[in-house]
């Protein structure tokens, strides 16, 4: 077998396997379905393994596979870039694709859309690797397309509820937004380049940095910073980042299984992935890096308060994963990119840990999901319980799970960076620290300790899920403790992304190289003391002290009800943008359609012909005199014209 029919076979597997179980899953049966799209799945994953073991031992790839079209000096192709930021991102999202399969079996089984759900999230991971295993933007833009059209059949699986196809229709609509941007950066790419090529594209950027174009308004704005803003923007959509974030929590209406995969390893991953491969052009533009670096610390920030005061399970790690996508954006923006990757990487495990973990509380609980009706769930669901403990603590950055290895890297990076924006950002991640703490044991706290809020019905029946639900929490359950310790030292030093980030220099920041080297240097460092006080200040708010969430929501009924109303993002885009489209379409039709097009043209015309008819039928006497006298008015009319012309 040749590289590229390896390479190939990585992504089609997924494609195969979600044809196979689409079309002919009503013939085969759901048991063979399910062991079809497993395969597919299983199989992309072992092949990644071996492509990542190839690339790292420095066999990196990057050539064309199939040339689709070719306009002048312009070659639209297909082709893959196999270097180690794509293997590592290959490699998370067909294992935590994988785990999530095998978890949807026991997840799934009652659904009659089975077979259906199988095919969505196999093709989903095919999408996924095609966007990220590309060398030119065009590829780059087929995958982004592909994820965010399956994103919309998995949020809105279950069509019947009126919630889901709002929901749906959200995320299609937001991500069109931020997905214009994309088009536009594509396209200024080639207008300035030349070539939709990455490597033609990043050798010839330094040479371009001081071109310049005039704006409509006179302002001159520099290539590389409108490119970089205009990709942003489409990153800004995927990534659910402030504002084109309201999409991300209404994704909950999907079933659990693709709520952790989008928020794990698919779609919400692909902005990141698509700033830090572009890295080569954001380094040349201080501007972008300064407006991904704000947006970034607006959204670990605001996002993480907002999860203080959800209720429900589900809504609690979907605002979590906003509050994290932040942080990756603020790497991003201090130009730390091999951080931003790494945390990718570990908060693919954890949080997908905890969105599987979330589901077996569900299936338990008869898919009740209002963490105040639930309490004292930890000895009936004794590998749940463990299993979302170790995500939470990964969550908060306690040490030594692994999600304090790549969020105290973040830190760092933030403290050290200079660029325009780096103290309020710095202010804002260590801020998220102790909020992110609170909110993750807030969650524990309220579902698995103190007294049993629900009623002697449901608690009779709770039990553990069965194996094919738990083993996967398991299995994701150990790269969220060793991940992070294991990788930290490469990932940091520059040796486990090599060339394929650009660098900074300072993403390593005041950090002690390796990990026995920061779990030592944890204790007199702020963060680990900020995670300490959220735990803690979780466990008195909703162990010791259960009666004072309360109070403070009584005192503090305006800061309350801002969080609730997630600060009136939604109703603001309800009424300026759907309203108002749907005043702008109203006005069109009442004033353009009915009384321009229909009362003026159409029936007006019509009207006008009909009175000129009337009147001239009139003249139509059948008289003889009144004709006679008709042509003599004429004649006479005739003769003074042509004697006094």
């Amino acid at each position: 077998m040749t590289k590229e029919l390896l390479y190939l076979a990585i992504p089609l597997s997924c494609l195969l396997a979600a044809l196979i179980a689409g079309f002919f899953g009503a013939k085969i049966g759901r048991f063979a379905a399910h062991r079809v799209a497993i395969a597919g799945v299983g199989l992309s994953f072992m092949l990644s393994l071996v492509v990542a073991v190839d690339v790292f031992s420095g066999n990196i790839y990057n050539g064309t596979i199939y040339t689709w079209a070719t306009s002048g000096p312009i070659r639209f192709e297909i082709g893959f870039l196999l270097d180690q930021l794509s293997v590592v991102m290959m490699v998370v999202v067909t294992f935590v694709s994988l785990m999530v399969h095998i978890y949807t079996i026991g997840y799934m089984a009652d659904d009659p859309g089975y077979t259906r759900f199988f095919s969505y999230i196999a093709l989903f991971t095919f999408a996924m690797l095609i966007l990220v295993m590309s060398n030119n933007f065009l590829q780059l833009f087929f995958g982004w397309e592909g994820v965010g059209l399956v994103s919309y059949l998995l949020i809105g699986f279950w069509y019947e509820r009126e919630s889901a196809i709002r929901a749906n229709l959200k995320a299609f609509l937001v991500n069109r937004v931020g997905d214009l941007g994309l088009v536009l950066g594509i396209g200024a790419v080639l207008a300035l380049f030349g070539s939709l090529d990455y490597a033609t594209v990043f050798s010839a950027a330094p040479g371009k940095v001081n071109d310049a174009i005039i704006g409509p308004l006179g302002y001159e704005w520099h290539w590389m910073t409108l490119i970089c803003l205009l990709l942003f923007v489409g990153a800004m959509g995927k990534s659910a980042q402030v504002p084109l974030h309201v999409w991300l929590p209404d994704s909950m209406e999907g079933p659990t299984p693709i709520s952790a995969l989008i928020h794990a390893a698919t779609m919400v991953t692909a902005g990141i992935f698509l700033v830090a491969r572009m890295s080569p052009l954001f380094e040349l533009s201080v501007t972008a890096l300064s407006v991904v670096l704000v947006i970034g610390a607006l959204t670990a920030l605001l996002m993480g308060l907002v999860a203080l005061v959800q209720n429900d399970i589900k809504r609690v790690v979907a605002y979590s994963t906003l509050s994290q996508l932040g942080y990756m954006t603020v790497a991003l923006g201090a130009s730390a990119y091999s951080a931003a990757i790494f945390h990718l990487a570990t908060h693919a495990f954890f949080k997908a840990l905890l969105f599987l973990a979330a589901g077996s509380v569900i299936i338990a609980m008869h898919h009740e999901q209002d963490m105040r009706k639930m309490g004292g769930l930890r000895k009936a669901l004794p590998i749940t319980y463990l299993t979302c403990v170790v995500g939470s603590l990964a969550l908060a950055g306690v040490p030594p799970f692994s999600g304090f290895f790549s969020k105290d890297a973040i830190i760092e990076a933030v403290h050290s960076a200079s660029i325009p924006g780096a103290g309020f950002a710095y202010l804002a991640v260590l801020l998220g620290v102790i909020i992110t703490a609170f909110y993750s044991f807030r969650l524990v706290f309220l579902t698995f300790h103190g007294k049993p809020r629900m009623n002697q019905e449901v608690r009779s029946h709770v039990h553990e899920p069965p194996r094919v639900v738990t083993v996967p929490l398991v299995l994701l359950a150990i790269p969220s403790v060793i991940a992070g310790g294991a990788f930290v030292a490469p990932a940091l030093t520059g040796e486990l992304f090599g060339a394929a980030v650009a660098s900074a220099g300072h993403e390593q920041g005041d950090i002690p190289p390796g990990a026995f080297a920061m779990l030592a240097h944890a204790p007199i460092a702020l963060p680990f003391w900020l995670s300490l006080a959220g735990i803690g200040g979780a466990w008195v708010f909703y162990i010791a002290r259960p009666q004072w969430p309360g109070q403070f929501t009584k005192r503090f009924k305006t800061l309350y009800w801002i969080l609730d109303r997630k600060y009136g993002f939604d109703s603001l885009y309800q009424r300026i943008f759907a309203d108002g489209s749907v005043a702008v379409g109203r006005a069109f039709w009442e004033w353009g359609d009915r009384r321009l097009i229909d009362g003026v043209l159409v029936n007006g015309t019509a009207s006008m012909v009909g009175r000129l008819a009337t009147r001239l039928r009139q003249i139509q006497s059948g008289l003889v005199y009144h004709y006679a006298f008709a042509m003599i008015i004429g004649l006479v009319l005739f003769i003074s014209w042509f004697l006094f012309r």
